[in-house]
């Protein structure tokens, strides 16, 4: 447009992406070769830090087992159980969950359901 040119009343802009259900709520994934901009899960960085938290309560020996601080929390010692395996997870792979970089299959469901015994790099880190 120059100067000289009438500003249209509406403008049609053209954005590729799809909608993806991911954690339980819709995002937007751009198409590939787009650049990613670093965005944390909130919901997988919640539960990593209840799972460090409630493992230090275990340890530190104010709860003796899993059911009696599960009892306290009001939930299921086998969904504590499953949410305490993420203490488990290599250190790079925190920091990457924490930094927004692992890749958009890393959800908290598929952590809780479905952890890879042997993780590949590509798996889980958008790099």
């Amino acid at each position: 447009m120059t100067r000289g040119t009438p500003i249209p009343e509406t403008v049609t802009l053209h954005v590729p992406f799809r909608v993806v259900k991911r954690g339980g709520r819709k995002e937007m994934q751009l198409p590939e070769g787009a650049s990613h901009t670093r965005r944390t899960d909130s919901t997988l960085v919640k539960a990593l830090a209840r799972a460090f938290r409630w493992k230090r309560m275990l340890e530190s020996g104010e709860f003796t087992t899993i059911a009696e601080l599960a009892e306290r929390e009001g939930i299921a010692p086998s969904y504590m159980t499953r949410v305490l395996r993420l203490t488990l997870l290599a250190p790079d792979i925190v920091e990457a969950i924490l930094d927004g970089t692992q890749a958009p299959e890393v959800t908290l469901a598929r952590m809780l359901n479905d952890v890879p015994l042997v993780w590949e790099r590509t798996e889980w880190r958008l790099d």
